[in-house]
């Protein structure tokens, strides 16, 4: 297999490889760790992510940490003033892990300055004469912007899956020594049970997960009714990083000797990646397609991925 190399929309595990540093597995393995690739929903009945049904950014990062052994103070609150007390306190210690924020008020940004909804992550070095400085993993290095401009996005109104603004982890310290595979193996009954979640039993009503997802989203687009917004975000967004989820994790697995859930893995990153040119020009014969072969395959990956797990002795839950 030739693992992909390249950018993408990887902002939280970029994020926490920059805190974590020299030595630490690189953001693509760290994506796998957080859970992201083993799942898809359909939220509301019309919002497709490519990841499990039930997850967040927020519960992806505790996760990874816990994972590899490291433990961090993680800290929210509604206030602004006090958001900012805590953010310059915790930057004179060192790196900050900040977010989410909404990537459309970060107006560094070409194009922002509108909340969208759009969750973003980056790592705060500094608070300076009013000026926050921060790494941004969307490819803006040494990036500032006015601390109330900051806040504005820091504060992610539009970001549904947090109870509480003003989200920061800091001093980040090892707990206990962990391999890299010793995470992952470590991490694979999380990555079972969240591709178990496959009926509206278990999900609320008007979501869909995994297979049923798929071929609701299928049935949608077949009838024209997919929203353009919606179009125009799978086209940006949710397709692409769906297929390097995928492909990541399709990588980190058969690397640590799990060759048929790699195999799988490897096939939905195919089948997800493909469906960009059709997306794009509109073929939707094609895309309904895609979309239908794909659906099967998270029901697959689940009983091959539960069989190889118990056959390596790790619990499953």
């Amino acid at each position: 297999m030739l693992p992909y190399i390249g950018s993408g929309p990887y902002c939280f595990s970029n994020s926490l490889g920059m805190m974590l540093g020299e030595g630490a597995p690189l953001p693509p393995f760290l994506e796998v760790l957080t859970g992201s690739p083993f799942g898809v929903q359909l939220l509301a009945d019309e919002v497709p992510l490519f990841d499990p049904f039930g997850w967040d950014p927020e519960a992806g990062l505790d996760a990874a940490i816990e994972l590899l052994g490291y433990a961090c103070e993680r800290s929210d609150g509604d206030d602004a003033d006090d958001a900012l007390v805590r953010l310059s306190a915790a930057a004179a210690q060192g790196p900050v892990l900040v977010g989410p924020l909404d990537m459309g008020l970060l107006l560094h940004q070409p194009g922002s300055g509108s909340a969208a909804g759009a969750d973003h992550y980056v790592v705060v070095l500094a608070v300076d004469g009013g000026m926050v400085v921060f790494h941004d993993p969307h490819g803006h290095p040494y990036a500032t912007l006015p601390a109330g401009e900051f806040l504005q996005a820091w504060r992610a109104e539009e970001v549904a899956y947090i109870e509480q603004p003003f989200v920061l982890r800091a001093s980040f310290a090892r707990r206990r020594e962990v391999t890299a595979d010793e995470a992952l193996r470590a991490s694979l009954p999380g990555a079972v049970a969240w591709l178990g979640v496959r009926d509206d039993r278990d999900v609320p009503p008007g979501s869909l997960a995994n297979g049923q997802g798929l071929e609701r989203l299928a049935e949608q687009i077949s009838k024209g009714e997919l929203i353009p917004e919606i179009r125009e975000m799978m086209e940006k967004f949710s397709v692409r990083v769906g297929a390097r989820r995928l492909s990541d994790a399709a990588a980190a697995l058969a690397g640590s000797g799990y060759p048929e859930p790699a195999r799988l893995l490897r096939a939905q990153a195919r089948l997800l990646g493909g469906l960009q040119y059709p997306l794009v020009t509109g073929d939707d014969v094609a895309l309904v397609s895609g979309l239908r072969q794909l659906a099967p395959t998270y029901d697959q990956l689940h009983e091959v991925l539960a069989k190889a797990v118990a056959a390596d002795g790790v619990g499953v839950h």
